[in-house]
């Protein structure tokens, strides 16, 4: 346990300490103990005579400190005072009122101009007073001025509402016509320094310079009013007249004091009335109930005339002060000019007539010469293709006869001529259905690689016989279009680029864009000129005409009519000298199935693989029937031959023999055609397999071969296609 309590000043334990340092000192005196003892007792004692020292020495340290604390404060509180003097100068040389609220909103420091116009607020202005009990005062003040109908508890409400913003500043009017302007800035640590500006003097020039603007702003729209050429008058809310212009008056005849300010709108809608002349759509009446509208007026225009003569037009709207203005135009010269072009529109209305029913009879006329035209090139079709067939197949059988190099020389050359008579007729007849009023299409999902695939072993010999290096890059694409119109489409443009390329490459390839197919012919050829590039989808139209083995003209012309009648966008990128790349885009099918498709089988010999074959041809045209019997029994094929489809009947009545094979001409002149011929055969002696032979190229044919399951082959027969379809049947 210790003798002194840690808890007492310095000064009670320095006392503690003496006295227990006497006390020892007066036992060792009295008691005669062992020297030993008495000198522990010593020892003990001037021990504790050091901590005495020691402590009082700790006291008078501490004491130098408190000393020196009380002297920096006193400092302290001198320089405080020493910058609140200045802070109060500062801010009572400040031409502003200034006072100060700290974060609690309770007011810290005020300069003397502070409310120095509200006298009666100023008085009881003191430190310590609240934010709210300021705006009260200021909202009683008797030299606060007061907007019309503004109650003073509403006043301190928006002017206590205000004080919540980091940003005031609004003007307060005062009696005897003076202005306020009052800030508020937030400080840093959350307080509101409020200043008021007096800006009287800046209220009353702006007022001076607004009046001054407004008296030359009246001159100025007076002049406007003035130089109108329509007659104006405005009336105020209560409608009486406020202004108008000198035009109203040589429009209206009245009298001068008519046209006097405040005159009301009624008085002056009667004097008018023995002038004017209303429409039933809109009468005096109802241009006076217009005006005593209680709610907004809608905007109105109508027509008067004056004394027979004169036409008027009418506006009237309502002003944001709920007046409104009327204005008065005269119109009679448009309406006679209105009325004049309104003759002039009958008299070109009848000849428009006359002239539609001209151009009607023409289109009509133009209409049957289109139909005529299709209806010849139809016939002609046939009547050409049946001579060239035979001239092709006799031409064909004249080949395996002779053997000479020179005359097989000429006999190419004549094929040669034929099959580009066969082109040109073709191309010819593409154009003619294309031009038609409404070409029909068969459209279907199409495959791609079932289009480009046989004109890759069609074309890819022609490019090399001139050293090119054609390349058409596989797509498993599925797209819709018509079949035949697209093959043609792919079959010109790859035709063109190998016949004018005259060495490099053609690449033929398709990319895939969203839900379009983009079939691309890149080469590198000989290019087109910008200027030329528009001209050459023209028919007959070609860039180098002195090479006449570049063909007529037609591939770019059936290729632009095809393209644009099955919606396929067709585009052209070339620049002269480097080549050319057409593009057709092409609608993708989506989630379609895979087409079969089957490339054309190829014979490898000019024999039937199956002599003796019983062949029925049954052709009208006697020259091409020779031929293709000449050519089929070389063959070794046995041809019975009938030239309508009766004879044919008869024919196989008689002999009561079922044929290996059909090839039947569609339109065999007169009686059944040829597909009614094969349903008639089919139904006596089952399936037998068969080709319709026609020049037709139409899709009704071809649907109905599709019906029938029946192949079709065209005119002018290739002998290629016939030796492989003889050589497919199975007897």
């Amino acid at each position: 346990m210790s003798l002194i309590n840690p808890n007492d000043t310095l000064e009670r334990q320095n006392e503690k300490l003496l006295a227990i340092s006497r006390a020892l000192m007066r036992k060792v005196e009295q008691k005669t103990e062992q020297s030993g003892i008495a000198y522990a007792q010593f020892e003990r004692a001037a021990l504790l005579e050091v901590q005495v020292q020691e402590r009082t020495i700790d006291l008078e340290r501490t004491l130098d400190l408190l000393q020196e604390s009380n002297a920096q404060l006193e400092r302290a509180n001198r320089e405080t005072e020493t910058a609140r003097e200045n802070l109060t100068e500062a801010i009572e040389t400040i031409n502003e009122g200034f006072a100060l609220f700290d974060p609690d909103d309770q007011l810290v420091l005020f300069n003397s101009r502070f409310c120095r116009d509200l006298r009666d607020v100023a008085t009881t202005l003191r430190a310590g007073l609240s934010f709210g009990d300021y705006v009260d005062l200021i909202s009683n003040s008797r030299f606060l001025s007061l907007p019309e109908g503004t109650q003073r508890a509403e006043w301190a409400r928006r002017r206590t509402d205000r004080h919540r913003d980091d940003h005031v500043v609004f003007n307060v009017a005062l009696s005897h016509d003076r202005w306020l302007q009052v800030s508020e800035h937030r400080t840093a640590r959350g307080g509101t320094v409020i200043l008021q500006t007096d800006v009287t003097a800046i209220i009353r020039l702006e007022r001076q310079e607004r009046d001054r603007m407004r008296d030359q702003q009246s001159r100025i729209l007076q002049a406007t009013l003035d130089h109108l050429n329509q007659g104006v008058c405005i009336f105020d809310a209560d409608l009486n007249l406020v202004g108008w212009n000198r035009r109203i008056d040589r429009l209206l005849d009245l009298p001068p004091q008519a046209m006097a300010v405040g005159r009301g709108f009624g008085v002056l809608l009667e004097r008018l009335r023995d002038q004017l002349t209303f429409s039933e759509s809109f009468d005096a009446e109802r241009l006076i109930g217009w005006a005593n509208y209680v709610e907004g007026r809608p905007p109105i225009a109508f027509e008067v005339t004056r004394a027979g003569q004169q036409t008027l037009s009418i506006f009237g709207q309502e002003m944001p002060d709920r007046g409104f203005v009327i204005s008065f135009t005269d119109v009679t010269a448009e309406r006679m000019a209105a009325k004049a072009l309104s003759d002039v529109n009958v008299m070109l209305e009848a000849r428009v007539d006359d002239r539609t029913r001209e151009l009607g009879d023409a289109l009509s006329e133009a209409e049957r010469a289109n139909a005529s035209k299709s209806r010849f090139f139809a016939a002609a079709s046939h009547d050409l293709l049946q001579p060239l067939s035979a001239a092709k197949l006799f031409v064909s059988s004249l080949s395996d006869q002779l053997h000479q190099t020179e005359h097989l020389g000429v006999l190419d050359k004549a094929e040669t001529a034929l099959a580009s008579v066969e082109q040109i007729i073709e191309a010819l007849l593409d154009i003619s259905k294309l031009d038609a009023a409404k070409p029909s299409f068969d459209i279907q999902s199409v495959s791609l690689r079932a289009i480009l695939d046989p004109l890759r072993d069609e074309l890819t010999p022609v490019a090399k016989a001139k050293g090119l290096d054609l390349q058409i890059v596989d797509c498993g694409l599925t797209v819709r279009s018509d079949a035949g119109y697209l093959r043609r489409v792919a079959q010109n443009l790859i035709s063109n680029a190998v016949r004018y390329t005259d060495d490099g490459k053609i690449r033929v390839g398709v990319r895939r864009r969203g839900g379009v197919a983009r079939l691309e012919i890149w080469d590198t050829g000989r290019g087109i000129a910008k200027e030329d590039q528009s001209s050459i989808f023209q028919e007959f139209k070609r860039l180098d005409q002195a090479d006449a083995q570049l063909g007529l003209g037609l591939g770019l012309a059936i290729v632009e009519r095809a393209c644009k009648s099955l919606d396929h966008p067709l585009s052209l990128c070339s620049e002269q000298g480097r080549g050319s790349c057409f593009a057709v885009e092409l609608p993708i099918v989506r989630d379609a199935a895979p087409t079969d498709y089957a490339r054309p089988r190829r014979s490898g010999s000019e024999t039937l693989v199956v002599p003796g074959l019983i062949v029925l041809l049954v052709e009208n045209d006697a020259q091409l029937a020779r031929a293709m019997s000449m050519m089929m029994e070389r063959w070794g094929a046995d041809v019975i031959y009938a030239q309508s489809a009766d004879d044919a009947l008869e024919l196989l009545g008689d002999i009561d023999l079922r044929p290996d094979a059909l090839l039947l001409d569609y339109q065999l002149g007169s009686g059944m055609n040829g597909a009614e011929l094969y349903t008639q055969i089919c139904d006596r002696y089952g399936d037998v397999p068969a080709r319709l032979v026609s020049a037709d190229r139409g899709n009704a044919l071809r649907q109905t071969c599709a019906q029938l399951g029946l192949g079709q082959m065209t005119k002018p027969i290739d002998r290629k296609e016939l030796l492989d379809f003889l050589n497919s049947v199975d007897r």
